[in-house]
């Protein structure tokens, strides 16, 4: 199975790259995040011409989440938090077979910039109640998975310069902590996992020719429960759809599990 995750940065403004990229990659099931969209004015009939179901918890011009799956899913849940701007940045889904059940969770977490406003407080408060959430999943749910953009760079290695990132929201060791605290609860950055010193990237600005200049960061990313470790195939990240015709600043990050 081909898990992917991508923050496609206004679905109906991509959807031709999108849809290149389903017909090229041909993954399972698709987390998108950033969709910028309503329900109402999601593209459900260009998916549906490609065989895929969406799921989707959308939002007015800002945030918006979906899952699209070849196969239909029952167990749709958008309301994982409690979110006090009731922004559309969590969707979840539970994939089931006569083998395993897992839980799906499609995040797009708050950027936070700039520091020192009351959108750093929202990104803080936002990873404390996904972190309690998850803490409590864990105790009943084995089998999680997490993709999606996290908005967090973990380590120096993860971004092309860190220095000019140190008083960013991606980057301050207050947001890494909280990373690190939910990875702790029992999950694996799975990219790291593979990739040890590996130096890639998922996002590039659109300005001052970051993508030329491969002045990236690393912030979408999968995370895997320790026990769903050994059905890891592999994790990859696909810079391909960076370089077409009006492209969202992500690109796909994906996982492929047994």
């Amino acid at each position: 199975m081909k898990i992917t995750s991508w923050n496609v940065n206004s679905v109906r403004a991509r959807i031709l790259n999108i849809k290149d990229y389903l017909k090229q990659s041909n993954p399972d099931i698709l987390m998108i995040q950033e969709i910028k969209t309503e329900e109402k004015s999601f593209p459900f009939a260009d998916f549906g011409d490609l065989g895929y179901n969406c799921y989707v918890y959308g939002q007015k011009s800002y945030n918006g989440v979906a899952v699209v799956s070849k196969k239909k899913i029952n167990e749709i849940n958008i309301d994982y938090i409690k979110d006090p701007k009731k922004q559309s940045r969590i969707i979840t889904a539970n994939i089931i077979n006569k083998y395993i059940k897992i839980k799906l969770i499609n995040i797009y977490v708050p950027n936070g910039n700039p520091i020192n406003t009351d959108k750093y407080t929202y990104k803080l408060n936002w990873f404390n109640s996904f972190i309690k959430k998850t803490k409590k999943l864990l105790l009943t749910q084995k089998n999680i998975i997490i993709g999606g953009d996290f908005n967090v760079i973990p380590e120096k290695i993860d971004v092309y310069d860190y220095e000019k990132y140190e008083n960013d929201a991606l980057f301050k060791l207050e947001i890494r902590k909280k990373y690190q605290e939910l990875i702790n609860l029992g999950f694996h950055d799975i990219y790291r996992y593979f990739n040890k010193d590996k130096s890639e990237y998922t996002f590039w600005d659109y300005m001052a020719g970051s993508w030329q200049k491969n002045n990236g960061l690393r912030i979408d990313h999968f995370l895997v429960s320790n026990n769903l470790l050994d059905t890891v195939k592999g994790i990859s990240i696909n810079k391909k759809p960076r370089g077409k015709i009006k492209p969202s600043d992500h690109t796909p990050i994906e996982l492929e599990i047994a």
